[in-house]
């Protein structure tokens, strides 16, 4: 494995340049989704459930609904996108003809991730505070992690992606991993509701410490144990990034 360049810039540009072009198909699935369902749980079910933590219930699940869909973002484009890209459409093998190295590829797709997680966390967070759901000026700095986050599901996703035999193994990667984590890491309910085995099996969840901090960005609720979240998101984004350069030279050349 060699490290990547900064020519990896250009992969993440053709993915941006193909985004601009066929965004529209898109705009449902990682916008539209979210919102129907933040309003829909908010509204609905919050009319049932009351105050959680002291906030209404609509308020409470805001950062949980960033954090998924957020993940869902660079998940779906570093899993089916890629895989599309390296067998079907044969554009890794196009581009590494080019000066651009097998690791300028992987981490051009990786950061392409992270920047749909960055533009799916930030469409929602401004949605929220259209809404008036945010009341924290900490919130700022949301896209901030969301784009950390990105890049920890784009590497998780890209790893998966190096390994699996065919496109119909997502199945797995998706049922297994992505959905538990969409309903145990804390988005719809407190951990504290669950039971003390679920909430230490949580935090091996990767997003449970994202919806953490997110959730202190937006409530203005800051302290020191953050530190912590953010450290595991960033030791995991460091661990699968590597690898991922590592397992996916291993597949475009062996």
């Amino acid at each position: 494995m060699r490290f990547f360049t900064r020519r990896f810039i250009r992969v993440w540009q053709r993915n941006g340049d193909v985004f601009r072009k066929f965004w529209l198909p898109e705009l449902p699935g990682f916008v539209a989704e979210p919102v129907i369902i933040l309003l829909a749980m908010g509204a609905g079910l919050g009319a049932y459930v009351g105050f959680v933590n002291g906030q209404s219930y609509i308020e409470f699940i805001v950062p949980g609904i960033i954090s998924s869909y957020a993940m869902y973002s660079a998940t779906f484009e570093c899993t089916y996108g890629s895989f599309i890209r390296m067998e079907h459409q044969r554009t890794y093998d196009a581009i590494i003809t080019t000066p651009l190295n097998i690791e300028d590829v992987i981490a051009g797709e990786i950061f392409w991730g992270a920047t749909r997680s960055l533009m799916t966390g930030a469409v929602i967070l401004l949605i929220a505070s259209i809404f008036q759901l945010v009341h924290s000026p900490w919130a700022v700095l949301v896209p901030f992690v969301v784009f950390l986050e990105g890049l920890m599901f784009a590497s998780l996703s890209m790893f998966f992606t190096s390994i699996v035999p065919s496109i119909y193994s997502f199945n797995y990667y998706f049922t297994l991993f992505i959905t538990p984590m969409f309903f145990f890491s804390g988005v719809f309910f407190p951990l504290t509701s669950f039971p003390q085995i679920v909430q230490t099996l949580s935090w091996l969840a990767p997003l449970t410490p994202v919806v953490r901090l997110n959730r202190a960005l937006v409530n203005g609720e800051i302290e020191a144990g953050l530190f912590w979240s953010l450290a595991l998101v960033v030791v995991l984004i460091v661990i699968f990034f590597a690898i991922s350069l590592f397992s996916m030279r291993r597949r475009l050349t062996v």
